[in-house]
């Protein structure tokens, strides 16, 4: 029996089970996908795939409503946000369709050796594997830049949004795509490591756990094949004692609470300076009391339910466990009753390193909060993890929090501003968050052969 289910999270019912591809299938996906590679659609003029996403792009501007609802019904996140997702999507879509030429233009390199260059190619089939989370905004991210780039994809989605893969899949064929371009696959993980050992499939982008990545990471090094990975993260949200603090907890709150925390970006440790810390507390706590948990269809829920209930019962382990070992709870902590996969907004503090927490990344509405002297012990907590893929610094001092964002290892640090993303700049990090960059020119860079040509000078 297929393992993709469409389940709403808010009321745990069953919608619709979606049947899983055959191995005849797949192998007719890949050998569709590795033809389409070989012709002159991958490997012509990039002008008919930057076609496909301008109107790419026209089509999700049409549907927003319904796209949006697709995404609530099957994760959980909150209606208005799944606007903005989609609404995303086509920006990435349009702007790789502006863009992508100038990017993938030769570029000259000046040598004693002659006239060189260096010319950008696409490299083949690519499997992608990504997660729930954002069910649209991750394969925008995989599909804009290698379609502009000429290299079609084979998508294996979690297995809790097939309705969200199979709409994403109709949407790029009636933009005009030939078949081939990218496919959706309902798979196992058995067979993205089959595809992944086969010569035809030359790369592949996973955005998930760190479980997961470690996993295609050792196979698609066993047999050679280039990989992006864009993992956990454990990201940091600086208080420094000088900032706006009213806009510090604004911003903190929706960093935290926003898709109901299920984000790799999300801000995870608040790291606070002592001075700040009693009115941080106070105002932080209140906030998460405010919070209206509920349907997220309905436009005044501020917190809609987890993606699962495997993913609620993870959470419930995670914060109890951080509590028998010693961390102070202010508020939530619990499951709330009732038969959707909603987990009250918490806040906890005092945790130490012989804790799990300190270490852990919560993937859910659960803040976890640092008192620190000075901008030095700052550096020090943030930089005490496994992950490295975002944060964030709030001060007044604009010279100071860029000295403390360069100190921080991270992939991506924004000050005075929760972090965020778009089309025109990198996304990735660094540790155990992952390798790679998606968006942005560098994105684009990640799956093309780079090819040198000389015309020598003698």
């Amino acid at each position: 029996m297929s393992s993709y289910q469409t389940i709403n999270p808010t009321s745990n019912e069953l919608i619709k089970t979606w049947p899983a591809h055959s191995a005849d299938q797949v192998e007719q996906a890949l050998s569709t996908a590795d033809e389409l590679y070989h012709s002159n659609w991958s490997k012509g003029p990039i002008q008919p795939r930057l076609q496909v996403l301008t109107k790419l792009a026209e089509l999700i501007e049409g549907r927003v409503e319904d796209l949006a609802k697709a995404a609530s019904v099957e994760m959980g996140k909150l209606i208005g946000q799944s606007r903005s997702e989609v609404q995303l999507c086509a920006q990435i879509a349009r702007y790789y369709a502006e863009n992508a030429e100038r990017f993938l233009a030769p570029v000259r390199y000046p040598s004693d050796l002659g006239e060189a260059w260096v010319e950008n190619h696409p490299i083949g089939v690519l499997v992608a594997v990504e997660p729930w989370n954002f069910p649209f905004y991750q394969l925008m991210r995989v599909l804009a830049p290698n379609l502009a780039a000429g290299n079609p994809v084979l998508l294996k989605h979690a297995s809790n949004v097939p309705h969200c893969a199979a709409l994403f899949e109709q949407l790029v064929s009636e933009a005009g795509a030939p078949e081939g371009v990218w496919t959706n696959l309902f798979i196992s993980s058995d067979q993205v490591a089959e595809l992944i050992a086969d010569d035809r499939v030359q790369g592949a982008a996973l955005t998930g756990s760190e479980r997961a990545g470690s996993a295609v990471a050792e196979q698609a090094g066993k047999y050679l094949k280039k990989t992006t990975l864009e993992l956990g993260g454990n990201d940091v949200f600086v208080v420094l004692d000088d900032c706006d603090l009213d806009k510090a907890i604004k911003a903190g709150v929706g960093a935290r609470l926003n898709n109901c925390g299920q984000v790799c970006t999300a801000a995870k440790r608040f790291i606070v300076q002592e001075k700040v810390a009693d009115a941080f507390f106070e105002k932080f706590i209140q906030a998460f009391r405010e919070v209206k948990i509920g349907d997220p269809l309905d436009e005044s829920t501020t917190l809609g339910p987890l993606s699962s209930s495997s993913a609620r019962d993870t959470l419930v382990k995670q914060v109890n466990e951080a509590v028998s070992k010693g961390a102070k709870l202010h508020v939530g902590g619990k499951a709330v009753d009732g038969k959707g996969c909603f987990f009250e907004p918490t806040i906890l503090s005092g945790i130490t390193r012989d804790n799990p927490a300190w270490f852990e990344e919560f993937f859910g509405p659960v803040a976890q909060v640092y008192v620190v002297k000075d901008d030095e012990e700052v550096v020090k907590l943030a930089n005490d993890s496994h992950y490295g893929l975002g944060g964030a610094v709030f001060t007044r001092d604009i010279e100071r929090g860029k000295k403390l964002a360069s100190q921080i290892e991270t992939g991506m640090v924004y000050i005075n501003s929760a972090t965020d993303t778009s089309a025109e700049l990198p996304f990735g990090g660094v540790k155990r968050s992952g390798f790679g960059r998606e968006l942005s020119d560098l994105g684009i860079k990640e799956f093309v052969n780079q090819k040198l040509v000389v015309v020598s000078a003698n």
